[in-house]
């Protein structure tokens, strides 16, 4: 029995009213709720300064110090931070007195792929025309047209290139002094919202200047800047940090509404740049996500708060997929899930009058159901939405945190950091202490309030007086970043090889000779990309027991033209069996066999890249060796076979 149209559109009209009626009377309590704030604290306050005796100037000049020597504090730990990156860079690798050849080389991996498109995009006549080429890039990888933007998040080179040309640098600035400088600033800034995080927090910038200091002497735990200056996590971290001290600060009880309309700016701005600068952005905002959601079950965040943040996830995911070429792993992100879940559990509530049987089951059932909701929504979006790439992100992001555990520390160590400082700092958790304690000779509020300064500032003089010196010590030391091996093999490239030539190697010198030549690459060091992928492990044979025949088809079938053995991979010396290049290669191709907890390799034929070097049939029939030197060997692949001994 179907409805008629009278009563369906009786029907849409009354929801809508709800609806609207719902939301007028949320932002209604909202702005009454600001309002009643905004009134409470000045009178909550002058009846606590009466009780002590201070007048309202008093403590409006001493907020006012508080607040300026806070912020003083942490602007200036930003920027030390960023001059220290700076000068050790310049001690490490002599940076001002390298050519740009030398500099380019410190570049390895992927991060020679990022600043390569950086290049590129400061060569093309026009930013328009450089964007473009980037999008539709058929000059990187043979046989291959990408959208390089898309593919490894070039937002950053994007910035970078116009803030640089905008700002007419040219003539101050080299351009990858620029770059760098970007990425240091942004560090600092990454240090100062951790400084303003701490301080929110424990209420005093002692916390912060705490946090500071332990994220600097644990720098080989918070941050991947020493090995990789232009990887995503560099430029997106930063943005990260300051959602979170803005959420931080938006999440506070009795919150003046400039002060908190400010935190929401801010929280809004720096989720959607932190999802537009790294492609597994979503993946931690889904961790935040679950947070929020257990401090709102528990009631220790205000529902109303959290579910506006809900609201900011959700726009920045679609403006993020929109933006990022219909990036579909957006769409099937958990995040996306949780979110609609936790947003139509809200609705549910609001949506059934109170005190009845199942306003009750609702609450009861509030958890289970936004769980099963979270996974029956991601199930579906996986059945309809396509998400190839998504699901290889996923297995990567997932071998990546079970392998290299100890690599990835860098993402929750800085904020250990501040969760220690803040426990140290916070006269709330001392006084929470000595009540479970049961102190009663001191009181305890007085002596919350003399620890939260003492135990920090003892802390504080201890770490100066062992960890300072070592930092100086470390900026003061010359050190020396010498590979004449890979010069002479890019110079090598530049002058001898022919423009039209395609290179294949290991995916990481791949980048290096892209950055350094501009040469076209059979292959590159990315893992969101099943066609490359797949090119990665085919090329990565000329490491394994396989045959000259074999080999020559698997390079040729790239149009490659030039092929590179590394010396430091074929010799490879690893300090556990099994782990390295050329054993993975043996396990992958059946070449190893087990019995009894020992292995045994087995393979009709020698390693490829130590058979090639001796020079006999059939590996001269089909490679030429044309340059060499203590770290590589480079082969023309023979475009005419002969088969004489």
């Amino acid at each position: 029995m179907g409805f008629s149209g009278c009563s369906f559109r009786n029907t849409v009209a009354i929801t809508s009213y709800k609806m609207s009626s719902g939301a007028a009377d949320l932002r209604q309590r909202r702005k009454q709720n600001c309002t009643e704030s905004d009134k409470m604290a000045p009178e909550e306050r002058h009846k606590e300064n009466s009780k002590l005796g201070r007048s309202p100037k008093y403590m409006l000049i001493q907020r006012f110090a508080k607040l300026f020597f806070g912020c003083l504090a942490a602007v200036t730990s930003g920027m030390m931070y960023a001059v220290y990156l700076s000068t050790y860079h310049e001690r490490k690798f002599w940076f001002s007195s390298r050519q740009e050849l030398e500099r380019e080389i410190t570049f390895q991996g992927d991060s020679a792929i990022y600043y390569s498109f950086y290049k590129e995009l400061l060569k093309a006549p026009s930013f328009e025309r450089g964007v473009y080429e980037l999008t539709h890039n058929n000059k990187t990888v043979s046989l291959k047209t990408i959208n390089a933007v898309q593919q490894m998040t070039l937002y950053p080179e994007l910035i970078a290139s116009v803030l640089y040309q905008a700002s007419g640098s040219e003539e101050v600035i080299e351009p990858v002094y620029f770059y760098i400088g970007i990425v240091f600033g942004l560090q600092g800034i990454y240090v100062t919202a951790l400084f303003v995080t701490s301080w929110v927090m424990s209420g005093t910038w002692l916390a912060g200047m705490l946090t500071v200091a332990w994220f600097i002497i644990n720098r080989t735990d918070t941050t991947r800047i020493d090995y990789s200056i232009p990887s995503r996590e560099n430029w997106a971290l930063p943005y990260f940090a300051c959602q979170v001290a803005a959420l931080t600060g938006y999440l506070k009880k009795n919150l003046n509404c400039s002060a908190e309309k400010f935190c929401y700016l801010l929280v809004s701005a720096s989720t959607y740049t932190f999802m537009m600068m790294w492609e597994y952005s979503h993946y931690l905002l889904f961790v935040q996500a679950v947070s929020l959601f257990l401090l709102d079950s528990f009631a220790l965040a205000q529902s109303e708060k959290v579910h506006e943040v809900y609201k900011i996830y959700m726009f920045s995911l679609f403006l993020g997929y929109l933006l990022q070429f219909e990036n579909s792993a957006l769409l099937v992100s958990p995040l996306l899930s949780l979110v609609a879940a936790l947003m139509l559990s809200k609705y549910l509530q609001m949506n059934v009058k109170k005190g009845t049987f199942m306003s009750r089951l609702l609450k009861i059932m509030y958890i289970y159901l936004v769980l099963t909701v979270t996974l029956t929504l991601n199930l579906l979006l996986k059945m309809f939405v396509p998400h190839k790439e998504n699901e290889h992100l996923l297995k990567f992001l997932e071998i990546k945190l079970g392998l290299n555990t100890t690599k990835m520390k860098y993402l929750w160590t800085p904020y250990v950091c501040m969760l220690a400082a803040f426990g140290v700092c916070s006269p709330e958790l001392w006084m929470t202490l000595f009540k479970w304690l049961r102190l009663k000779a001191v009181h305890p509020i007085l002596l919350a309030l003399i620890l939260s300064m003492a135990v920090p500032t003892i802390i504080g003089f201890s770490l100066w007086k062992e960890f300072f010196p070592r930092i100086m010590t470390e900026l003061s030391e010359l050190q020396e970043f010498y590979d004449p091996d890979t010069v002479e093999l890019m110079t090598w490239i530049k002058r001898q090889a022919p423009v039209a030539a395609v290179f294949a190697g290991s995916p990481q010198l791949m980048g290096v000779i892209k950055l350094c030549t501009g040469w076209m690459v059979s292959s590159l060091p990315l893992y969101n990309d099943d066609d490359l992928l797949k090119r990665n492990e085919n090329i990565y044979q000329i490491y394994s027991k396989r045959s000259a025949e074999d080999i020559y088809k698997i390079l040729t079938s790239y149009k490659a033209n030039f092929l590179i053995i590394e010396d430091s991979i074929c010799n490879e010396v690893g300090p556990v069996r099994g782990c390295r290049v050329k054993d993975l290669l043996d396990i992958a191709n059946g070449h190893v066999v087990c019995e009894e907890g020992d292995s045994y390799a087995y393979s009709k034929y020698g390693r490829f890249c130590h058979e090639i070097k001796m020079n006999y049939s059939p590996y001269v029939n089909y490679f030429t060796r044309v340059y060499w030197n203590r770290s590589y060997f480079v082969y023309r692949i023979n475009t005419v076979i002969s088969f004489q001994s």
